[in-house]
């Protein structure tokens, strides 16, 4: 890498334009990301499948859109790739090895806009619950306070993105209570 700046400090944005500039290249950025996940994963438990063989053959093929060559995660519920396995938190799934068909809408909009993913996070049942504790898996801990959880159905991508494992990770908010990606109601003060 031609620069001395810390990958892992960056956004998604500050790491899209070192791919365009050609400072570094999609597979650095990838590479970074999978080892931050390696080194600090074990405790947060924030990845559940890791797809590192396919990002890194991913990233060697040039990419184009907004976020070319930016490593990202995707939350185990609703966005599902080609033959990789998702659960949705769910033991029962889990136990067929499912693995999804095709690519769904959401994820072709990823791979359109350049993005690169490195693997699915943890979610709740369904995301059903207002924290990431499933069977399945265990649970998520928050990387500012571990004995804390970091939260509703998308836990699992909120704390990848706040321990800075990638600069971006999937999330929604599809379930009427979990408030995944947004605060409860009178929060706002």
């Amino acid at each position: 890498m031609g620069t001395s700046i810390d990958i892992a400090e960056l956004d998604a944005t500050a790491q899209a334009e070192l791919v365009q500039r050609r400072e570094v290249s999609a597979l650095e950025l990838v590479d970074a990301a999978i080892a931050n996940i390696e080194r600090l994963d074990g405790h947060l438990n924030a990845v559940i499948h890791r797809r590192f063989e396919q990002a890194r053959a991913e990233a060697k093929t040039p990419k184009t859109g907004a976020f070319a060559g930016v490593p990202f995660l995707v939350k185990d519920l609703i966005a599902h790739s080609a033959g990789d396995p998702f659960h949705e938190g769910i033991r029962g799934i889990a136990k067929q090895a499912y693995r999804a068909p095709a690519d769904t809408a959401l994820i072709r909009r990823f791979r359109e806009a350049g993005l690169i993913c490195i693997g699915r996070t943890n979610t709740p049942e369904l995301g059903l619950l207002p924290t990431t504790e499933p069977a399945l898996y265990g649970p998520t801990r928050n990387p500012w306070d571990t004995t804390r959880s970091p939260g509703g159905s998308s836990g699992g991508s909120a704390a990848a993105v706040a321990a800075r494992l990638v600069p971006v990770a999937h999330g929604n908010d599809g379930a009427a209570r979990s408030g995944s990606l947004r605060p409860a109601a009178g929060s706002w003060g």
